[in-house]
């Protein structure tokens, strides 16, 4: 996985391949070798790897660092030449050129010193091929990993981000090569696999045809453009969404000014995919929207590859997963998203975290104790002005396990390093956590659950939260999650939540829950985008070049 930057990389393998060069042509016997060497041929420059990685010290340093994997492939495993004589060569050096198909930076991997190392094969001696098999070997394998599991690990990028962190069986890599025909082959079924990854590749490469072809005209800044206003930026808006949603560049001239009900839809749409309140009004934001330069959306498609890279490899058959910069969850059964609805996630400064988990139980009337950072920010000073309005609101302090009314206790004796009580709220239809909540006990205390405040789910950006997940159909989401849990249905949860009484349920078989940060993606084959409401976007682009950030 790799770290430096690019451009230094760049120069790191510069000079490793000069020395390298060197050495190679050292290694040059009196005649040429055929490019298909003979069994014993091949055994020779087998022995001249094992002896190479048993006892060469100033091996170039990707291979060095790959030591025991390649080690275990050509020795205790045996494993064939990879590269010399059989045609991967070739086939490595152009995957490397491309690597901006898979969102990689083709500059960051050695394909020049590669195609240099491949012009002198023939004219090489066995040690000389054993060094040229070891570097491309290499190669292979730091464009797995980064193809693979991601070019950073998470928390090296962002301390938000605590997904588990990931790295490729090397030595599986390798013997998985060797069964393969075509080094393409082998990326095609080693990248991730999820229809989510697979469908952020064909957008790319959409978007980069894009920006070959000069990317999209602007529309220029003005008067709020309303349905059946007659302005002549109509035709640049019509030229701009042809570009990526399939609007009518060319009308009949008497209407081509015209914004009508076809154009309307077309920037409803448009509003819908990026995030934008859905009402055919074209005012700044939207204009804002369309005016992003083509190879900003580029980076975005690259940057939420990437996070996919972070993500478990298996999902799991049943799972749920929030979407932080889409506001949105999704329930995923068998491949088949079996539910969406709109969330509220946490403000900027209580940023929701990265994770992923798996719900155990439920909480139906939940009790919602107040996390004492909250409880000495923004509690304590209302109990100090009014502690019976508090106390209408359905709080109450505890302490050992005994319940004091709010009233009773001078809150002026109190602040932080000296608050001796666990404060909370009873169930009722003034909870913060609404109706019920949906538990995977984690370090965060970050949860998904109901809330009382409805009226946010309407707005398009909906960050509001201290860090929880707040579902906009939390009842419907629980009799999904509780179907096939013995004696639970729907009409059972509605009585269950009418009672008022606390009741938990646990789950037969715990169900993941992940949750990402993805501010693009594809819906039913076209690309969305969101704003990066966190700037993990840009923690990520300046890692990628080899630029740091105070977070």
């Amino acid at each position: 996985m790799a770290a430096p930057s690019a451009i230094f990389r760049w120069r790191r393998r510069l000079v490793l391949f000069l020395l390298l060069a060197v050495t190679v042509m050292l290694a040059i016997g009196p005649a040429a070798v055929r490019s298909a060497p003979s069994p014993s041929e091949k055994m020779a420059v087998r022995a001249n790897i094992l002896d190479l990685l048993a006892n060469e010290t100033k091996l170039p340093l990707p291979v060095r660092q790959r030591l025991h994997s390649l080690t275990w492939y050509y020795g205790e495993n045996g494993g064939d030449l990879l590269w010399i004589g059989t045609g991967r060569a070739t086939d490595m050096i152009a995957r490397l050129r491309a690597a901006h198909d898979d969102g990689l930076d083709p500059s960051a991997y050695p394909a020049d010193q590669l195609a240099k190392l491949s012009t002198v094969v023939e004219d090489t001696g066995e040690r000389g091929k054993a060094i040229i098999e070891l570097h491309f070997s290499a190669a292979f394998l730091e464009y797995a990993s980064d193809l693979q599991v991601g070019r950073f690990l998470p928390r090296k990028t962002d301390p938000n981000f605590f997904l588990q962190e990931k790295t490729i069986d090397q030595s599986a890599a390798l013997a998985r090569l060797a069964g393969t025909v075509g080094v393409d082959d082998f990326f095609v079924g080693w990248q991730p696999k999820t229809p989510e990854y697979v469908a952020l590749r064909e957008a790319l490469a959409e978007y980069r045809a894009i920006a070959q072809a000069g990317g999209w005209p602007s529309v220029p800044l003005g008067e709020t453009l309303k349905p059946g206003m007659n302005d002549p930026r109509v035709l640049a808006l019509r030229a701009r969404l042809a570009v990526t949603d399939r609007a009518l560049a060319e009308v009949p001239p008497e209407s081509e000014m015209i914004y009508g009900d076809d154009v309307v839809a077309v920037v409803m749409a448009f509003q819908a995919r990026h995030g934008l309140d859905i009402d055919g009004i074209v005012g700044r934001a939207t204009i804002v929207a369309l005016n992003v330069p083509v190879e900003v959306r580029v980076r975005e498609l690259i940057v939420a590859m990437e996070r996919w890279r972070w993500m478990p490899d298996d999902l799991g058959s049943h799972y749920v997963i929030v979407n932080i910069a889409g506001f949105e969850l999704k329930r995923v059964q068998q491949g088949k998203i079996e539910e969406e609805m709109a969330v509220v996630v946490g403000k900027p400064y209580h940023r929701t975290p990265v994770f992923s988990d798996a719900i155990r139980y439920l909480e139906i009337n939940p009790y919602w104790n107040v996390p004492i950072s909250i409880a000495l920010k923004e509690e304590l000073p209302k109990l100090r002005r009014n502690p019976a309005a508090r106390s209408s609101a359905g709080f109450e302090a505890v302490q050992r396990g005994q319940v004091y009314p709010l009233t009773a206790i001078d809150w002026s004796r109190y602040g932080s390093g000296n608050f001796p009580f666990q404060l909370r709220q009873r169930p009722g239809p003034k909870n913060a956590l609404g109706r019920v909540k949906f538990m995977f006990p984690n370090k965060f205390n970050v949860y998904l659950h109901d809330t009382p405040a409805r009226s946010l789910f309407v707005r398009s950006t909906r960050a509001f939260s201290h860090g929880c997940i707040r579902l906009s159909r939390p009842i419907d989401l629980a009799d999904q999650v509780l179907d096939g849990v013995p004696g639970w249905n729907r009409r059972r949860i509605d009585s269950i939540v009418a009672s008022g009484n606390r009741t938990v349920v646990k789950l037969v078989e715990p169900l993941p829950v992940h949750i990402t940060y993805l501010t693009a993606w594809v819906d039913s084959g076209v690309a969305n985008f969101r704003t990066d409401i966190y700037q993990h976007d840009k923690k990520l682009l300046a890692a990628l070049d080899g630029r740091s950030l105070a977070w």
